[in-house]
């Protein structure tokens, strides 16, 4: 294998900062797409409502259902310190991992609106913490957490949208068929799909779903040298018992996003239905299960940009991410999409 392939730094590229998607285009179904054919080597240019022209024929689709959360809240310390957390996920029944702005120790209670309070427990080296919640003085767990973010949280728009959340985003930051709560970013391929369009691909295919909650771990540079030394985040997931068994089959399989194929890829080396994945797709470990993907486009030297890579190879994914920036397409969670097949 190459070398180059396992330097973070053979993963960048130059993105022209006007490129960076704010909001998202309307109708959804009106973004930008890009079609990558593995075995002509061509690419073709089209929109997203075009979607089902360029899905082979024989093939199951794959979408993940989870749904984002309002986990994004301010609050202040006893000292009368700002605080923004940012929730990331549950790790047992009363114990929360969060990123947290603002200084904290051990100890320090952060107070919400609602009667909503934190407490910090650890500080991790990752600069992530441990906190527990209580509510009206009661500690509280995560299904009835997720109804007080609901009233006093914000919509965790990721970073490199320099903008405050709004009530649009609302709606535009989650999927139409977003069921389990529990993710603090979407499934940002997901987002194109209009009901219409949804239903004409129901229609044609054969879809099932999975669940994986994305972690704020999703949006974490990759900081090491060599790719293979990156430690990975892990995210809960949940695959139903059919969907398992589609899966058990030899049938094609189209993943609608990264976050569906890394919870399908996963369950092909372990077996495990349920638990946290942590699978770091990249050109070292490829895809042995997902036959074709749908993907948004994805920051310079990301796990994800590597794991697209893991289906076209390294040069390849950047000879397209520079014929989409020549084309002007929209990059990110708000952008326009790519679909390799």
């Amino acid at each position: 294998m190459n070398r180059n392939e396992l330097l973070t730094s053979s993963y960048d590229y130059e993105l022209p900062a006007h490129l960076i998607a704010q909001y998202p285009v309307q109708p959804r179904d009106s973004a930008k797409l890009l079609v990558y054919n593995r075995d002509t080597d061509t690419t073709t240019h089209t929109t997203f409502n075009k979607l089902l022209d360029f899905i082979p024929k024989e093939c199951d689709v794959f979408i993940n259902d989870t749904k984002v959360i309002k986990a994004r809240i301010f609050g202040t310390k006893k000292s009368g310190g700002k605080i923004e957390l940012l929730f990331n996920k549950p790790i047992n029944a009363t114990e929360y991992l969060v990123m947290i702005r603002g200084r904290v120790k051990i100890g320090t209670e952060i107070t919400f609106d609602d009667n909503l309070v934190a407490t910090v427990i650890k500080l991790n080296s990752d600069g992530s913490r441990i906190v527990t919640f209580e509510h009206n003085q009661k500690s509280i767990r995560f299904e009835d957490l997720v109804i007080v973010l609901d009233k006093i949280g914000h919509i965790p728009l990721p970073p490199y949208m320099h903008r405050e959340d709004n009530q649009t985003d609302e709606i535009d930051y989650q999927t139409l068929f977003a069921k389990n709560a529990g993710a603090v970013a979407a499934p940002t391929a997901s987002l194109h799909f209009t009901p219409k369009l949804f239903e004409k691909l129901q229609n044609r295919h054969q879809t099932h779903k999975i669940t994986l909650h994305v972690g704020a771990g999703t949006f974490k540079p990759v900081e090491v040298e060599n790719i293979l030394e990156h430690p990975m985040h892990s995210e809960y997931f949940d695959i139903p018992d059919n969907s398992a068994k589609v899966l058990k089959s030899n049938t094609d399989i189209l993943a609608i996003g990264t976050t569906v194929t890394r919870t399908i890829e996963y369950f092909v080396r372990t077996e495990k239905r349920y638990g946290e994945c942590d699978l770091f797709l990249n050109p070292h470990n490829p895809p042995r299960r997902v036959t074709h993907l749908l993907t948004n486009f994805h920051l310079p030297k990301s796990t994800l940009i590597m794991l697209v890579s893991a289906f076209v190879g390294r040069e390849k994914t950047l000879e397209l991410y520079r014929e989409a920036i020549d084309k002007e397409y929209r990059f990110f969670s708000y952008g326009d999409a790519m679909l390799i097949v």
